[in-house]
């Protein structure tokens, strides 16, 4: 719709507002299509430093632009259905070169997608972000800059220096040592820098290492000033070597690092000694390998990673909906007149609750069944809609629920005749039909969902696995089990299995690879327990 103001003056008042209004929602509605793109800063390499912010939009983007400098976990964070393109860069290797990385941001957004361009550290800070926000603006295209940690300060901190102490500086300079190869002079100013008071930290300058060291000494910075380089900061592969700005060249030369790398130049140097934390935890330099559903994934990575651990992600198996799809809907519908529900795992529960919320609208339609579940973990799901279990074992197995029963029949009453429904996955065993039933009571079954072999592999996990091999591959499920070791992959030497608990284990050993680690109590705690109890021997 269109018309000009003076057709528009010429109506009576009513038509005329009626009209105005509609060119406002019209012009409303062609700007809430029109796309977006967030200058997201992924931070230096550990997931775990990323911004809330950031987090929210990478798990609602219909674009994810991404470079080598990011976590590849983060590219699990996305939707399915997000497309994900690689522009990375590193040295002289570039998927794409910038003014096409450019060109690439102003077509997705004009074509009214919501893209996130991740970029390691944070985009501002030598990262090029203003460059792709300058392109932007030229095209119209909306963006917003969400700030990332800078690995200027995040690497020195995870290797036990930090930037200022008042025992030394109070104030640090950062500088680049890669510059722009088409600039016809270079900006670096290596003399001011030399006579700058402070701690000294050069990103992207590793190749360059020597030279700038030569320089700065000529400048008169100090040969015996302290000097470090920290390699993948952050992350479980951290590697950092010390010096001073004189020897630290050869030091790093002799150690094999190179990029992408932080180094640090100060008196601050000295307190790595008594603050290198994160190099001193338990499952540091060990990598480690999670199967778990990429849904489930992160809460095992984090506990891994937040010991020191480098974390692959590996999802083995997904969750689907079940194949009688009615049969669920009716469990579903009918779930209040049971005497009991019984879920034997937090997919159950969710799975469960999505379709019950979906016909109810108040969690006291569940009605007075009193609540059976395995694990810890079932039952922390449970608790996030408001429901308390009354019947859990001490051992987190089918097997361990049917004794619960048994063992409780003082406090509980029999349960001959009771009727209960089992909310379990497809491939579930029938231990717990079967030993319910023997005690006499009337059970149903609510097939919630079954697991799919996991075909994507969507950050690279697999050919990292290849490449650089693990020290331990953790399998929570027989599911998990069969479906890694349908992938193919070489076992690496000395890689040890971690299982979670007997039925898991007994797939292992049918499958030829008994796990060196298991857990005491079979849920996550337990095996995290029993990863770092093996770690220390």
């Amino acid at each position: 719709m269109s018309c000009d103001n003076s057709a528009i003056n010429g109506m009576n008042p009513g038509m005329a507002g009626f009209i105005v209004a509609k060119k406002r929602v019209m012009e409303l509605n062609d700007s809430m299509q029109q796309g977006i793109v967030y200058l997201l800063g992924a931070g230096p390499g550990d997931p775990g430093l990323m911004t809330v912010r950031g987090r929210e939009l990478v798990e609602a983007a219909e674009v994810l632009v991404y470079d080598a400098l990011s976590s590849a976990e983060l590219l699990n964070w996305a939707p399915a259905a997000c497309e994900r393109i690689f522009v990375g860069k590193r040295a002289s290797r570039h998927a794409l070169p910038q003014e096409e990385i450019n060109a690439l941001l102003v077509k997705l957004g004009r074509a009214g997608k919501k893209v996130v361009r991740l970029k390691g550290g944070d985009p501002y800070v030598f990262g090029r972000g203003g460059e792709e926000a300058d392109a932007l603006h030229e095209a119209g295209v909306p963006f917003e800059v969400i700030p990332g940690i800078t690995s200027a300060i995040a690497g020195p901190a995870y290797a036990g220096i930090p930037v200022t102490h008042r025992k030394y500086c109070t104030q640090f300079t950062v500088f680049t040592g890669h510059e722009d190869v088409n600039k016809k002079e270079s900006s670096l100013d290596l003399k001011g820098i030399a006579g700058a008071q402070g701690t000294k930290i050069m990103l992207m300058g590793m190749q360059k290492l020597a030279d700038v060291c030569e320089a700065l000494t000529g400048y008169g910075q100090e040969p015996s000033t302290p000097a470090a380089a920290i390699q993948w900061a952050t992350t479980g592969i951290q590697r950092t070597v010390t010096g001073t700005v004189r020897t630290l060249p050869a030091k790093v030369q002799k150690a094999g690092l190179g990029a992408p790398a932080v180094v640090v130049i100060g008196d601050v140097v000295k307190e790595r000694d008594s603050l290198a934390w994160f190099e001193k935890l338990p499952l540091f330099g060990k990598r480690i390998v999670v199967t778990r559903t990429r849904a489930q994934a992160g809460e095992l990575s984090v506990r891994l990673r937040r010991l020191g651990a480098e974390v692959l992600e590996m999802p083995t198996i997904r969750m689907a909906p079940p194949s009688n799809k009615r049969e669920f809907a009716e469990g579903v519908v009918h779930a209040h007149t049971y005497d009991w529900l019984v879920f034997s795992s937090p997919n159950g529960v969710e799975r469960f609750f999505q379709a019950f919320f979906a016909v109810y609208q108040d969690i006291r339609s569940i009605g007075g069944a009193r609540i059976a579940a395995i694990g810890p973990g079932t039952e922390a799901k449970l608790r996030e809609y408001g429901l308390a279990v009354d019947i859990m074992p001490k051992k987190f197995v089918a097997e361990g629920l049917v004794k619960a029963f048994k063992d409780a029949r003082e406090e509980i009453g029999t349960i001959e005749h009771s009727t209960f429904l089992w909310v379990r996955g497809e491939e579930a065993r029938r231990v717990i039909y079967d030993g319910l039933t023997a005690l006499g009571a009337i059970v149903d079954e609510c097939i919630a969902y079954r697991t799919e072999a996991e075909t994507e592999d969507v950050a690279g996990a697999q050919a990292a696995f290849r490449e650089r091999g693990a020290d331990i591959v953790t399998f929570t499920s027989s599911s998990t089990a069969e479906n890694f070791f349908k992938l193919g992959l070489p076992w690496p030497d000395g890689c040890k299995a971690a299982s979670i608990g007997p039925v898991t284990t007994a797939t292992l050993k049918e499958l030829g690879r008994a796990p060196s680690i298991t857990a005491k109590t079979h849920d996550i705690n337990g095996l995290v327990e029993a990863i770092v109890k093996a770690a220390g021997k």
